[in-house]
C-alpha cells in the first residue's frame, strides 16, 4: 500500500535539506572552493589537453596544458599587482588633492547657497574616511589573505591534474548508477553539457579580453594614468550585469576628477564606459557568449550575492559558472526544466536549449 505525504512534509523536507545544504557547502568551503576551481579550469583546459594528446601521452599533455595556464594567470597577476602596489604609493597624494577638492566645494556652496562650510578634517573623516588608512589596511589583509591562500592554490593544479588524467575512470564510476541500456543517453547528455559549459566559459573569457582592450584603449587616448589596470578591473566587473560597469566606472572617473578637477573630463570617462557597455550588451556578449548560455540578469546578481555570502570573494567569482552549468543540467534534465527556465534570458536566443531538445528527441525515438 501505497502512503501519500502531505504537501507540507515534502516542503519542509526540501527547505530542511536546502538548509542542510547551505551549512555543508560553508563548512566544507576550505575543501570544496579550490575543487570547484579546479573542475572548471579543467573543462577550460580539456580542448588543449585533448589535442596535445593526439602527439603525447596524457600526463605530458596536461603538464604542459597547466604550465601554459600558470604562465599566463601569473603574468596576469603580477601585471595587477604592480599597478596596485604603484597606485598605493600615490594614496597620500590622493588624500591632499580630495582635501582640496572638498575644500573647494563648501566655498562654492557657501558663495552660492549661504552653506557654511564643516571643519575640512572632521568633514573628510566621516564622509570620505581617510584614503591612506583604507588602502594600508587593505592591501594587509590582501596580502594575509593571499599568504593564508597559497597552500589551498596549490593545490588547485594538483585536483585538475587528476581531474582530467582520471576522467575516463570518472565517466566509468557514473555507469555504475546506470542499467547498461541508458549509459549512452546519459553520456550524450554529459558530453552536451560540457561542450555548453566549455563554450560559455572560454566565451566569457574572451568578453572580458575585448572589454578590457576597449576601456584600456579609451582612457589611454584620455591620457588616464593606470589606463590598462581600470580597464582590466572594470571588464572582470562586467561579469555582474549593469552594476558591474557603474562599479568599475566609478573609480577611474573620482580618479580623474580628483586628478584634474574636471567635471568634464570625469564625464567623459564615464561616456567612454557607458559606450563600452553598450557595444558589450548588445553586440560582444550576444554573439559570443549568448548562443551559448543566456542567463537573466536578475538570476546573475542574486547568485553573485547568494556566492558571497556562502563562499564570500571566491563565492563570487565561482557563482556565474556555476549557475550557468546548472541552468544546462536543468535544461536537461525533464522534470527541473522549470528552473532552466526561470534563469534564462528571454532577450536572448538559448542555443543550448535547442541543442538538447535535439538530444532529447533523439533518445525518445530511441
Amino acid at each position: 500500500m501505497e502512503i501519500k505525504l502531505p504537501s507540507y512534509f515534502k516542503y519542509t523536507v526540501i527547505l530542511l535539506g536546502l538548509y542542510l545544504l547551505l551549512h555543508f557547502l560553508q563548512t566544507f568551503s576550505p575543501v570544496l572552493i579550490p575543487i570547484c576551481f579546479a573542475a572548471l579550469f579543467a573543462l577550460l583546459l580539456l580542448p588543449m589537453s585533448r589535442w596535445l594528446e593526439r602527439r603525447l601521452p596524457r600526463a605530458i599533455s596536461i603538464v604542459i596544458s597547466l604550465v601554459v595556464v600558470i604562465i599566463v594567470l601569473g603574468l596576469v597577476i603580477w601585471f595587477l599587482s604592480h599597478q596596485v602596489s604603484n597606485f598605493s604609493t600615490e594614496l597620500s597624494e590622493i588624500n591632499s588633492k580630495i582635501s582640496l577638492l572638498v575644500a573647494k566645494f563648501q566655498s562654492f556652496l557657501y558663495e552660492r547657497f549661504g552653506i557654511r562650510p564643516t571643519n575640512k578634517n572632521e568633514f573628510l573623516q566621516k564622509a570620505l574616511g581617510n584614503v591612506t588608512q583604507t588602502g594600508t589596511a587593505f592591501l594587509g589583509s590582501t596580502i594575509s589573505v593571499t599568504t593564508g591562500a597559497l597552500t589551498v592554490l596549490s593545490l588547485i593544479p594538483i585536483y585538475i591534474f587528476c581531474m582530467l588524467y582520471y576522467r575516463d575512470h570518472l565517466r566509468k564510476f557514473m555507469f555504475q548508477f546506470i542499467t547498461r541500456e541508458r549509459r549512452e543517453p546519459l553520456m550524450e547528455t554529459v558530453d552536451n553539457i560540457q561542450r555548453v559549459v566549455q563554450g560559455y566559459l572560454s566565451g566569457l573569457l574572451i568578453v572580458i579580453f575585448v572589454v578590457s582592450i576597449l576601456n584600456s584603449v579609451g582612457l589611454m587616448i584620455m591620457g588616464v594614468e593606470y589606463a590598462i589596470f581600470f580597464g582590466v578591473m572594470a571588464a572582470i566587473l562586467t561579469v555582474i550585469p549593469y552594476i558591474g560597469i557603474l562599479i568599475g566606472a566609478l573609480f577611474p572617473a573620482l580618479f580623474v576628477l580628483v586628478n584634474t578637477g574636471s567635471a568634464a573630463q570625469m564625464l567623459i570617462v564615464i561616456g567612454i564606459f557607458a559606450f563600452v557597455q553598450f557595444l558589450e550588451g548588445n553586440f560582444i556578449t550576444p554573439y559570443v557568449v549568448g548562443s551559448k548560455v543566456s542567463i537573466n540578469p536578475f538570476a546573475a546578481i542574486l547568485a553573485l550575492i547568494l556566492g558571497g555570502e556562502i563562499w564570500g570573494a571566491p563565492g563570487m567569482i565561482l557563482s556565474i559558472p556555476i549557475i550557468a552549468i546548472l541552468k544546462v543540467i536543468f535544461d536537461a534534465y525533464e522534470p527541473l526544466q522549470p528552473f532552466g527556465y526561470l534563469l534564462n534570458d528571454v532577450s536572448h536566443g538559448s542555443a543550448e536549449n535547442k541543442l538538447l531538445q535535439k538530444l532529447r528527441a533523439r533518445q525518445k525515438s530511441k
